[in-house]
């Protein structure tokens, strides 16, 4: 019995498609969503996500701006250029496109967006409105899980949740949204002891680590939900995810593709965010 696929690129183009009629309608109201993307440096893959951002902006119909600048900014120009976006009446969605070049600091570039305009929802104010559960924005891709596990039908209060990983930007927030729809939440990271153990409690696992198929098949309890947050490249330049799909799918009860399973969803979230942006700056 294979498992049930999580479409996420099924799932995010309805979102799109919603976001889009709304979009129509703020702007018979005089109100443009505007998303300003500031990427630093030529990351391959950062240029990828760039691209597609670009493209979901066009399709919805947001106003998008790229800011493409050379590796070798400074942090004072990149600092200044943020200062300048907060300022932008016409841009309700500042987002930098991470990871920046090593002579840069993240935090200090994360702390210096507009919380209100912070819709990749990494600004410690936002962190901390979701640690509360009182927030604005969530972050994409953990929101974007949410989105997919609700539009399968799957409860997740009372169950067993496993997250494997805890960066900023998916394994704690991801905690904590499960969290608040009463799920009981364990966090793995490199330092778990048994961490096969402990996933194979989870009915809901997520896995987000950045290690290529890092949970085998024999790590899943039989019909949990798997959700594989990881985008790998291999030396082939095959893309799997954190989890062995073939293994888990004979295994899991739902599973998500990599890829068209979670990047989709995250990108859809970010869009979300960007129109939210815009109603609540009104």
């Amino acid at each position: 019995m294979s498992a049930k696929i999580l479409d996420g690129k099924a799932v995010s183009a309805r979102l799109k498609d919603e976001l889009k009629e709304e979009v129509a309608t703020l702007k018979q109201q005089g109100i443009q969503p505007g998303l300003a993307v500031i990427i630093v440096g030529d990351d391959p893959a950062s240029r990828i996500y760039v691209n597609n951002k670009k493209k979901a902006c066009e399709y919805i119909g947001i106003h998008s701006e790229e800011y493409a600048l050379p590796a070798e900014t400074t942090q004072e120009e990149l600092l200044a250029l943020v200062d300048k976006l907060n300022h932008k009446a016409d841009i309700h969605g500042i987002l930098c496109q991470l990871p920046l070049p090593k002579h840069l600091d993240e935090e200090a570039v994360i702390a210096a967006i507009s919380p209100k305009k912070d819709v990749d929802a990494f600004h410690p104010v936002n962190v901390g409105k979701i640690m509360i559960g009182n927030f604005d924005f969530l972050p994409c891709t953990p929101a974007g899980v949410m989105e997919l596990i609700a539009e399968a039908g799957i409860e997740i209060a009372g169950k067993e949740c496993v997250v494997v990983g805890r960066s900023n930007i998916v394994g704690k927030p991801q905690a904590m949204l499960l969290l608040h729809q009463h799920g009981t939440v364990t966090i793995c990271h490199s330092r778990t002891k048994n961490l096969a153990e402990v996933c194979r409690r989870a009915d809901i696992l997520v896995a987000a680590v950045g290690v290529p198929e890092l949970i085998k098949g024999d790590m899943i309890k039989p019909g949990a939900v798997v959700i594989d947050v990881g985008m790998n490249r291999l030396p082939d330049k095959k893309l799997v995810g954190d989890v062995d799909f073939e293994a888990a799918k004979e295994v899991a009860g739902a599973i998500t593709p990599v890829p068209g399973g979670v990047g989709p969803m995250t990108i859809a979230t970010l869009m979300k965010n960007t129109v939210r942006a815009a109603t609540i700056a009104q």
